[in-house]
């Protein structure tokens, strides 16, 4: 079985822009020096094996190195409308497309922008480099920047973790617009939740990476006298709510059962801590970290399972791998071990949905 030829593979390209000679290249991906020389040159064509060690070696994904150029070369797109005139951006490649990302939604993990102007998107090797090497994942994980953080000293790549509740990271990797998504939608009650869900939305060809399970309830004032889930519940609070989709709301609708929902919404963990922690509401869902860090007290309700979404497609990327060897890592392990409310026994645990 071979790779599909492409007449303008990137080879080249990206090795020259890696800074590698043909036989460092070729030592790198177990190939011959003379081997890289006919591929580059376009008479040879690579083994799937061989494409996938390349892709590897140079910190790229198969259909980068080898994709036509309608799919990988395409103008870059907006992921979504930028809602400002600076358009300034992040950008990477998912699944052979280029997107831009709007910088007026600040990720969990802060980064400085890549540019500003989608027209003046630069389409130098080493822009295309830099796009191969961000990671994108779409999650509402409180701790992510740590994960961030750990991918990046381990790899020397970056990770773009964009805020999004459940159902909406998986609506954006349903658009092919990121790489991962996270949900944490599972229970003890409903365990296969998040498989459910993703076979809803998405379909069978994913797999859930393992991050953590935490503990989810509700943050209430330090200086309340509130001091379990029924004196809340009994309690006349003004409560603020999370976006449908979200794993926070879920567990809210199932406390308030019947109840009107609160008017007040916050969009992430964080916003609900914040809206307490500042007054504007006497009582939210959130995680445990998020109430900790508010200095707020935090009334346990259930143990939730917080996974990342992968598609099969993209298992064999040389940045899902990366990411793999970093959750499965002692060290982050450990770090994520020591969190308000995450337990990490049964972190980087990969199941079929």
């Amino acid at each position: 079985m071979t790779a599909k030829p492409s007449n303008r593979n990137r080879v080249r390209q990206l090795r020259t822009a890696a800074g590698l000679t043909q036989a460092e290249l070729g030592q790198l991906a177990g190939i011959s020096r003379t081997a890289v020389t006919a591929i580059e040159g376009e008479r040879l064509v690579p083994s799937v094996s061989a494409a996938l060690a390349l892709a590897l070696a140079l910190e790229t994904t198969v259909e980068v190195l080898f994709g036509p150029k309608d799919a990988s070369e395409q103008s870059p797109a907006w992921a979504w409308e930028p809602q400002t005139t600076m358009q300034s951006y992040w950008q990477a490649e998912v699944g052979g497309r280029h997107w831009l990302y709007p910088a007026e939604t600040a990720p969990m993990y802060t980064l400085l922008p890549d540019g500003s102007g989608a027209s003046e998107v630069s389409t130098t090797a080493g822009s295309q480099r830099l796009l191969s090497k961000t990671l994108v994942i779409a999650c509402c994980d409180p701790a992510a920047g740590l994960l961030a953080s750990e991918f990046a000293q381990a790899t020397g790549q970056r990770m773009l973790i964009l805020s999004h509740s459940s159902r909406e990271a998986l609506k954006l990797l349903q658009e092919g617009k990121v790489h991962l998504a996270g949900l944490h939608l599972s229970t003890a009650d409903e365990s296969e939740g998040n498989a459910q869900v993703v076979r809803e939305v998405l379909g069978s060809d994913y797999q859930l990476l393992r991050i953590a399970r935490w503990q989810e309830g509700i943050a209430v004032a330090s200086s309340s006298r509130i001091k379990s889930v029924r004196g809340a519940l009994r309690s006349k609070l003004r409560w603020v709510g999370r976006e449908p989709g979200s794993g926070a709301r879920q567990c809210l609708d199932r406390l308030l059962g019947n109840r009107s929902g609160p008017r007040r919404v916050a969009h992430n963990h964080r916003g609900v801590a914040d809206a307490v922690h500042s007054g504007w509401a006497d009582a939210g869902v959130c995680v445990e970290l998020t109430s900790s860090e508010a200095g707020l007290v935090f009334l346990p309700v259930q143990l939730e399972a917080y996974d990342l979404c992968i598609p099969n497609a993209f298992i064999n990327d040389s940045r899902i791998q990366a990411l793999l060897k970093v959750v499965r890592s002692k060290n982050y392990r450990r770090l994520l071990d020591a969190l308000p409310g995450y337990e990490a026994s049964t972190t980087g645990e990969l199941s079929a949905c």
